[in-house]
């Protein structure tokens, strides 16, 4: 059975980040992939100039209009942008008792552009993440969750991720990609303990939306395969693009990873 998957994000037209790279790695990773819209950014690989919200009303009306008629097996969340939107996404995916919850809690875009607004953190800690399978927070987002330093090593991340697993997912896959050195290590949190994923750091400026890929294809892979093998294979996934970005001409900053490598 082919999961399906549904994404939560704001629209960034250059295709790199948001929604629409959320689809191409649903689909890259084997599902089929839909998209509720909560915001529109004018955006591309250098940076963030506009931003117009969609109503929190709308929101939940994308939400209830996929569930009503579709089979939901995984969801992925990434901007929010609101307080307001938060809660009415949590209240959605309460009423429809949606599994497989992926919260990418993004917070600033790869240009430095802040894309949440400031009450909105305490409605991702308070509400999406108690409903989340899974978080996967990057250091500076781990950090603002919890109103703490950031890490500055792999002893301080384990650190951070058990304390986000007390906030009340199922899981958190903290990220280690801003730390210097030749690999990138993210820190997993269960009720198994902490274990960690390494991979080669791959040296590309262009890495722009490698957190919406790697949730994205996560959720497109829990329904399919225990977590631990999910997070795995999501993680290779996106070495895998990021070590064919450069075959790509998008843009003149920070640019898209290759989502689709047999293509």
């Amino acid at each position: 059975m082919i999961p399906n998957v549904l994404a939560i994000a704001g629209v960034d037209p250059s295709g790199g980040a948001g929604v629409l790279a959320d689809i191409k790695a649903i689909s890259a990773n084997g599902a089929y992939a839909m998209g509720v819209v909560t915001a529109l950014t004018a955006q591309n690989t250098r940076g963030v100039s506009g931003i117009e919200l969609v109503s929190p009303e709308f929101v939940a009306r994308q939400i209830d209009a996929v569930f009503d008629d579709i089979r939901v097996d995984a969801v992925k969340i990434g901007m929010v942008a609101t307080a307001a939107i938060a809660r009415t996404i949590a209240a959605a995916l309460r009423r429809h008792n949606a599994k497989h919850i992926v919260l990418d809690p993004v917070m600033i875009a790869k240009s430095g552009d802040r894309l949440l607004a400031g009450d909105a953190v305490a409605a991702i800690r308070n509400v999406l993440i108690p409903l989340a399978e899974v978080i996967t927070p990057n250091l500076p987002e781990a950090a603002a969750l919890l109103g703490r330093d950031e890490a500055h090593d792999v002893a301080g991340m384990r650190t951070t991720a058990a304390e986000l697993l007390g906030l009340g997912s199922t899981a958190v896959l903290l990220k280690g990609g801003h730390l210097p050195g030749p690999e990138a290590t993210d820190v997993l949190a269960d009720a198994d303990g902490l274990r960690e994923f390494t991979a080669p750091r791959v040296a590309t400026k262009n890495t722009h939306g490698t957190g919406c890929t790697l949730s994205s294809a996560l959720a497109a892979l829990l329904p399919v395969m225990p977590r631990a093998e999910a997070i795995r294979a999501a993680k290779a996934y996106l070495t895998e693009a990021l070590k064919h970005a450069d075959e790509l001409t998008v843009g003149h900053g920070h640019g898209p990873v290759r989502h689709f490598l047999d293509r």
